[in-house]
């Protein structure tokens, strides 16, 4: 105890950090590393399972809608032209000024392997060699192969795909994919309910621990885990999370700790404004003397996805997209492909500003297409961060209300009472009054719902009005550390 007071956190982690693992879950991306790895594996967080024939449902979200709504397009249309006058670029409806001068082509200083971006995205190989034994790679048991849902007797559908390989799957391939957060909490919905959320964390989980970090099942109570959550989450979701970490994935022990927090101590500071732009979800956290402020988190909805949905709303109206079919929403893969040419070619910046691309398409029935392009107003789409009117985001139906209910306080201390359980019963159930196995959370008190709200202000605005929301004499000076992590919360 006396070595864990002195020593220092470089010391520790050169020490221990082989057996300690960071989990970083998002909406879009989960990160998962050793806490000696100067960069984390960044994985799509989703999970494609394949289902039997008349099951078949290729996305297990459904959105209440997917088009924006007239009303919605003069927002939008009014956004652009606010935005173009600051940026000093040509409004919707007015054609560039001629020239002599052609205009400026240009790439995002900083990615120096373009070339990465450029290679063609291609279809998921749903299938994979049949064999006599049935059991998957974490040492689970895999469902038995049905005859005639292959093409081949020597080949079946494999039972799930993890990561990109879920985002690449065809439309027409029988699986449907899952996304277990989103927006920064849980997907559930009636179509999506809890305990099928949890299931498809802990196998993403499991699978990166096993495939990526290559730690098995049978030796995982002799490493732990150290959970880093947004602010974005709840209680219930917190507790939902942990409880993955050391029942199902058999961690030895393991501890939460808050995202801004943790930037802001990884970037050497007790005091700051942590601004997170992730995927979905844009949150703003003051840090004042290394504790977390609650009364200064806002969170809006809006991310690095938006961008890219924008980004291709906006090439449609300047009529510089290709005519193919690119659709985001029912296409994952599209989503793949429009998030690396944000990540190319978006900037802020002053001007005109176009860039020659190359845009790839994922047609049924077609081999892989590319597209040369001449992208146009690529300053626009990342101001929607302070102009969030240009996003549409899409919307989901709400959780049962069932949901809104707290299952545990987690500033409650109750961690020390005692449950009663018979021996033949799993860690995660306990002996209830009727003498029936329940979850160990069904006996404690409900509490009234703590769902955070979410504000559709620019970030600008939100950032000012944390800061306002403190002492704020105490924050001349303040450093605002912006995490940047594309499509990852």
């Amino acid at each position: 105890m006396d070595y864990l007071k002195s020593v220092v956190p470089s010391q520790l982690i050169a020490e221990r950090g082989s057996n300690l693992v960071v989990i970083n879950p998002g909406s879009a991306n989960v990160r998962i590393g050793f806490a000696h790895q100067n960069v984390p594996y960044n994985i799509p967080h989703c999970i494609s399972r394949y289902v039997k024939s008349g099951q078949q449902r290729h996305v297990q979200d459904q959105m209440l809608n997917t088009q924006a709504t007239p009303a919605q397009n003069m927002e939008r249309e009014k956004a652009y032209d606010m935005i173009a006058s600051f940026l000093k670029v040509p409004f919707l409806d007015e054609e560039a000024t001629n020239n002599s001068l052609p205009r400026k082509v240009g790439r995002v200083d900083g990615f120096a392997h373009h070339s990465r971006h450029d290679s063609p995205i291609t279809w998921t190989n749903v299938l994979e060699q049949k064999s006599n034994s049935h059991t998957s790679k974490d040492g689970e048991p895999s469902e038995s192969f049905v005859p005639g849902d292959s093409d081949s007797e020597e080949y079946k559908f494999k039972e799930f795909f993890c990561g990109e390989e879920a985002l690449g799957i065809s439309p027409s391939e029988p699986y449907c994919l899952s996304h277990p957060i989103r927006r920064g909490h849980f997907n559930i919905s009636r179509d999506y309910p809890l305990q099928q959320v949890i299931t498809d964390l802990c196998v993403i989980w499991n699978w990166i621990l096993v495939d990526k970090l290559h730690i098995l099942p049978v030796d995982r109570s002799l490493y732990s885990a150290v959970l880093v959550l947004p602010e974005s989450f709840d209680n219930r979701e917190i507790k939902e999370m942990l409880s993955i970490v050391l029942r199902d994935l058999g961690f030895g022990t393991a501890v939460v700790h808050q995202e801004g927090l943790a930037t802001a101590f990884g970037n050497g500071l007790s005091t700051a404004c942590v601004v997170n732009i992730g995927a979905q979800v844009t949150s703003v956290i003051c840090i004042e003397d290394g504790v977390a402020l609650p009364s200064t988190i806002i969170t809006m909805p809006y991310g690095g996805e938006d961008i890219s949905r924008c980004l291709l709303w906006v090439q449609r109206r300047h009529h510089a997209w290709p005519s193919i079919n690119t659709d985001p929403v029912t296409k994952p893969i599209d989503m793949l492909m429009l998030n690396k040419i944000k990540e190319s070619y978006c900037q802020i910046r002053e001007g005109e500003f176009d860039a020659v691309a190359i845009v790839h398409s994922c047609e049924e029935g077609k081999p892989p297409g590319s597209h040369k392009a001449r992208l146009a107003a690529l300053n626009v789409p990342p101001m929607g961060l302070f102009h969030p009117t240009l996003f549409v985001p899409e919307e989901y139906p709400p959780p049962p209300r069932s949901w809104f209910h707290d299952h545990e306080d987690m500033l409650e201390d109750t961690w020390h009472m005692d449950f009663a359980r018979r021996p033949d019963m799993s860690d995660g159930f306990y002996l209830g009054t009727n003498g029936t196995g329940v979850s160990m959370w069904d006996t404690y008190q409900v509490y009234p719902t703590r769902l955070k709200k979410y504000e559709m202000v620019g970030l600008a605005e939100a950032i000012t009005t944390s800061i306002l929301s403190t002492d704020y004499q105490c924050f001349i000076g303040l450093y605002i550390t912006i995490k940047l992590v594309h499509h990852y919360m």
